[in-house]
């Protein structure tokens, strides 16, 4: 089983930037893809970005491009996600998933494990 602990979230100011964290653990692997994701009441999961852990192909979604970048830390087995120009519509609580497979997918329905995710608040 794989293990997904986020952490990072908070509360912070228009504009500000925030740092997310996923540490694996467990029967990991290494032919996987990362994904963050965010989700705020009453509204389906979204994607805002995904890693190939192997050939480190990153990918956004528009709405965070520029914005928001995803990368990882190989020997920590960590991926993040760094947030910068926050704007109030991004709070939501943010989670980390892994799927199998080099493969950029932001369907959520495609991975396998998640985490618990982190709470992100963005006042105006």
């Amino acid at each position: 089983q794989v293990q997904l602990v986020e952490s990072g979230g908070g509360v912070v100011q228009a504009e500000d930037s925030l740092r997310l964290s996923c540490a694996i653990s467990g029967r990991t692997f290494s032919d996987r893809t990362m994904g963050w994701f965010r989700q705020v009441p009453g509204k389906e999961r979204e994607f805002v970005a995904a890693l190939t852990w192997i050939t480190n192909a990153p990918a956004h979604a528009n709405s965070v491009g520029g914005r928001f970048a995803i990368s990882k830390d190989t020997a920590e087995n960590t991926v993040y996600l760094q947030m910068n120009s926050l704007k109030p519509e991004d709070s939501a609580v943010y989670y980390c998933a892994a799927r199998h497979g080099q493969i950029l997918s932001s369907d959520y329905r495609q991975y396998e494990y998640w985490g618990h995710g982190t709470q992100v608040t963005v006042s105006s």
